[in-house]
């Protein structure tokens, strides 16, 4: 009992530190960097960086409002201070709008973060981790990381979550994941199927639902009411996706106290002041989600279709990616689209002809159009683009 105390203690200690160091959560991260520390195309030597089209990292090419954008100019002067205060009523402000008590929200540098700590908090050699195949990786390497068996499952026809195939994989699973909708496909899973994985799921395990790309959709239901009702249920958002604040990093956790206080033993730390100042202006604007909502779903929808009318099969997606089947190692084609300065995203194994395409704006969807036609055509530009490294940081490490 002394030594498992005194392991919490220093973990947490450690955590701690860490974050007093400026370090974060760079620990539990570091054998992920290692993991995707693969070399992304980049512009040929000499090109303009700001002539590639960065479609690739599911970022949102406007970046932050300019409510966001001028809360950050503002704030940026008290930036040595920790603005408790300033902290106190992003959460109440949000709480207020999702419609649960401020004491079930935690709030983090974006959500991968709190991804793998639900992760560490909820699974074990004893207690696994139930997925769907392809979809968003991080809390597979948390689970790994832990210990714990790992259960991917492919997903329907209709690239939803097979929730009856997952909650019945395994009766000793600690958590069951459904990120919706999902990455790197767009596609959603229906309210019945979340309502089928909580009212199914094996006992004790908890539900973790994945609201990264919600706002970019018309029919996903979000399963924060679920939390607010008592389940075992935890809901991650972001501020990283739609409301264009990837490199900012603001994210949370949406869950009942005792299963939050399973989290905070990982870490407790204050949010960037520009992060929260940046948060609170893009929720108090009330056209912001809308807007770019529909504006990403017209140019969805115009790429897909004319990627359909040239015989490529995508996703169906209500968010700010697809995967398109481009009949070839996708592998290939993305180191083909780079030569012309436009990066697309990866494949997954399981789909290894699949690349993912974030959604950028009509200029840059139509330069992605012009490429793609060229380069299945099997024309690459002349400067073939190289692969650099460029720290830690690099951008191909994603996080949401």
């Amino acid at each position: 009992m002394a030594s498992s105390i005194s392991r919490r203690s220093f973990l947490r200690d450690s955590a701690l530190a860490a974050s007093v160091l400026g370090l974060g959560s760079a620990p539990l991260l570091s054998d992920a960097y290692a993991a995707r520390a693969q070399q992304r195309p980049s512009p040929p030597p000499g090109a303009d960086a700001l002539d590639a089209v960065l479609i690739n990292a599911n970022e949102h090419p406007l970046g932050p409002s300019a409510g966001a954008r001028q809360a950050i100019t503002d704030i940026a002067a008290k930036g040595g201070r920790y603005l408790g205060g300033l902290q106190n009523e992003l959460a109440e402000v949000y709480a207020a709008q999702l419609g649960v008590p401020v004491d079930h929200l935690m709030g983090y540098a974006g959500s991968t973060e709190p991804l793998d700590y639900t992760m560490l908090a909820f699974t074990s050699p004893t207690a696994s981790l139930v997925t769907a195949d392809p979809t968003f990786e991080s809390g597979w390497r948390a689970a790994t990381r832990n210990g714990a068996t790992v259960h991917k499952l492919p997903l329907r026809a209709d690239h939803s979550h097979d929730v009856e195939a997952m909650c019945a994989k395994d009766d000793k699973a600690g958590v069951i994941y459904i990120c919706n909708p999902n990455n790197p496909t767009g596609s959603v899973t229906l309210r019945h199927d979340l309502e089928y994985a909580l009212a199914n799921k094996p006992k004790g395990s908890v539900l973790v639902v994945d609201e990264a790309y919600i706002h970019f959709s018309d029919s996903a239901v979000s399963a924060v009411d679920m939390v607010a009702a008592g389940e075992d249920v935890v809901v991650l958002r972001t501020f990283s996706k739609l409301y264009g604040m990837a490199g900012i990093r603001l994210g949370f956790a949406v869950a009942r106290p005792d299963l939050l206080d399973r989290l905070k033993f990982y870490s407790v730390n204050s949010l960037p002041v520009t992060a929260a100042a940046a948060g609170l202006a893009s929720l108090r604007d009330p056209e912001l989600v809308p807007q770019r909502r529909r504006e990403t779903a017209r140019i969805r929808t115009d790429v897909m279709g004319w990627l359909a009318s040239k015989g490529y099969a995508c996703t169906a997606s209500e968010s700010n990616c697809f995967m398109v089947d481009v009949k070839r190692p996708a592998k290939d084609f993305i180191a083909d689209m780079a030569t012309h300065r436009v990066f697309v995203g990866r494949a997954w194994p399981i789909w290894p002809n699949a690349s993912r395409i974030t959604i950028g704006t009509a200029e840059e969807m139509e330069r992605f159009k012009a490429v793609f036609e060229q380069v299945e055509a099997g024309t690459t530009a002349t400067a073939q683009a190289t692969l650099e490294m460029t720290g830690p940081w690099q951008r191909f490490f994603e996080v949401a």
